[in-house]
């Protein structure tokens, strides 16, 4: 069986690093980023109708001054996020299971207009409400590409897909001797073309990316498989 890289920073790091293991995989783990607080200031609460949370981070990192939109509605981006927020004493009035585009169909169904976005400082712009970064996932320099030859990269982002194309590239390593499984099309399209396989998680969670890695088998040299 393939060794699966993890690219994820901590936490989620060991948290799919664990879950490869529970599956019966070997699981490797080499994070390209980490996630730091940045500074922010919290604007009047009484300007937003609901409190969008599109990654655990932002509640992880936000500080204190997250308390003073305890009391507004979450509308929050996958079971981890909505969780997390919960456990912080927050009420989670929706969760979507894809990405930031299923925000505006669960804003519009709780009636809000106004929503504050707290998110890292790579962000979607979701178009509505207010946006406001309160945690940056910074780059890890210095990063040993070599446990990723003849094994399977787990891309959970876009900037991870960029990340380890360059990061490949500079240490003049051959793409075909490595796949890859994203967890959606924009991580996927961002890692470039070449790889000895590329597969996409048939929904953008956790476990099924990890089955979708897992299902490679040895690397072709020179092919370029996408499903």
């Amino acid at each position: 069986m393939r060794r699966l890289i993890v690219l994820r920073p901590e936490p989620g790091n060991a948290k799919t690093c664990a879950a490869i293991r529970a599956a019966g995989g070997e699981a490797i783990a080499l994070p390209l980023f980490e996630v730091r607080p940045i500074d922010w200031l919290a604007p009047d609460p009484a300007g937003s109708d609901a409190l969008v949370l599109t990654s655990a981070n932002a509640v992880r990192h936000a500080g204190p001054q997250i308390e003073r939109f305890a009391h507004l509605p979450v509308v929050a981006v996958g079971a981890v996020t909505a969780r997390t927020a919960e456990a912080a004493g927050m009420s989670v009035a929706a969760v979507g299971e894809g990405d930031a585009g299923d925000l505006p169909p669960l804003l519009a169904r709780i009636g809000s207009l106004a929503p504050l976005h707290l998110t890292g400082r790579e962000h979607r712009d979701l178009g509505a409400g207010c946006a406001i970064a309160v945690y940056a996932s910074e780059a890890i320099e210095g990063v040993d590409a070599a446990p990723l030859v003849g094994a399977t990269a787990l891309v959970h982002s876009a900037r991870a897909g960029e990340r380890l194309a360059q990061i490949v590239d500079v240490a003049g390593l051959d793409r075909a001797g490595i796949a890859i499984a994203a967890i959606s099309p924009a991580a996927l399209a961002a890692a470039g073309e070449g790889w000895a396989a590329a597969v996409l998680a048939p929904v953008p969670r956790d476990d099924p990316l990890i089955a979708a890695a897992l299902s490679i088998d040895r690397p072709v040299a020179g092919g370029d498989k996408t499903a």
